[in-house]
C-alpha cells in the first residue's frame, strides 16, 4: 500500500505524494507550485522520483520544470498532450501501465474538462487521482470536451470500486456542494456532508480526497441517472447525457 500525503497548494489547489515504504520510490500528482511539494518531501524525508502529470493547464503544471530540475524525477503524462506538456519522459495513453515502487498503475483517459485529462489509478491501494475531471461533489468545466464526453469520463470514473478514494484537483467542495443541495434537498447524505464540509472549512482541513461511495451519494454529476434527479431539472424523460448537460449548464451560472 502507497502511502498518501495531500499537498495544498497556490490558493486553492492540491497535489498529491505517493510514496512506496519498501523501494523509497516517491510521486507526485500534478505540480501547481514546488515548495509545498518540496517542504512535504522535507518533511517526510523522501527523495522524489515521478511526477504525473493529469492536464495541461498552469495551475497543475507551472513548477513542473524546477521541481525536475531540484530533484531528477521523471516527468509522465500524457501522449496526446505531449505538445503542450512539460517534456515528457513517459508518454501515456489509456492503454498504458507503469509502477510506482512495487504498485502498478493504470492510466484512465477522462476527456471533458480538456481533451487530453487523464487520470491515475492505483488499484491495490485504491487511489485515483482525477484532477479537474470527477471533483469533491462536482466535475471539472468543459473547456474544451462536450457534455457527452465528460459524462463518459466519469462513467468510467464510477465503476472503480466505492471505496477508491478519490484525490481531486481543487478545494472546490463547499460550493459544488451547495449547487448539489439546489437540485436534491431532501438528500439525507447530501445534507450531512454538506455540514460536515463546513465544519471541516472552519478547521482549516482539506476536504478531499473522499471516498467513491460517499461522490455516488451526494454528486449531482454522477447521479444524473436517476429519476428523481431528472425530474428536479425539468427533464423526466431524457437521456442521461442531457441532463448531465444541464445540470453542468446551471452549474456555470450557480
Amino acid at each position: 500500500m502507497l502511502d498518501l500525503v495531500t499537498v495544498p497548494c497556490l490558493t486553492d489547489n492540491y497535489a498529491y505524494l505517493i510514496h512506496d515504504r519498501e523501494t523509497g520510490q516517491t510521486a507526485v500528482i500534478d505540480v501547481p507550485e514546488p515548495g509545498p511539494i518540496l517542504a512535504a518531501l522535507d518533511a517526510h524525508q523522501w527523495r522524489l522520483t515521478d511526477i504525473l502529470i493529469t492536464h495541461h493547464h498552469d495551475d497543475h503544471i507551472q513548477g513542473v520544470d524546477s521541481l525536475r530540475a531540484q530533484t531528477g524525477a521523471m516527468v509522465l503524462g500524457a501522449a496526446a498532450d505531449a505538445h503542450r506538456l512539460p517534456r515528457l519522459d513517459l508518454p501515456l495513453d489509456e492503454h498504458a501501465s507503469f509502477s510506482i515502487g512495487n504498485e502498478f498503475a493504470r492510466v484512465i483517459e477522462v476527456p471533458g474538462h480538456t481533451l487530453g485529462h487523464i487520470a491515475f489509478h492505483f488499484p491495490e491501494s485504491r487511489l485515483v487521482f482525477t484532477a479537474d475531471s470527477l471533483m469533491a461533489g462536482g466535475c471539472g468545466r468543459l473547456f474544451e470536451g462536450t457534455p457527452r464526453q465528460m459524462h463518459a469520463s466519469l462513467q468510467k470514473l464510477a465503476t472503480l470500486p466505492p471505496d477508491t478514494l478519490v484525490c481531486s484537483g481543487h478545494e472546490y467542495t463547499a460550493s459544488n456542494l451547495r449547487f448539489a443541495m439546489t437540485l436534491e434537498p431532501g438528500n439525507p447524505q447530501l445534507i450531512s456532508r454538506v455540514a460536515e464540509v463546513a465544519d471541516q472549512r472552519a478547521k482549516g482541513i482539506a476536504t478531499v480526497p473522499v471516498r467513491l461511495a460517499e461522490e455516488l451519494a451526494t454528486n449531482p454529476y454522477l447521479r444524473v441517472h436517476l429519476p428523481a434527479l431528472k425530474t428536479a431539472v425539468g427533464l423526466p424523460d431524457a437521456d442521461d447525457v442531457t441532463v448531465f448537460a444541464e445540470i453542468r449548464a446551471r452549474k456555470d451560472k450557480f
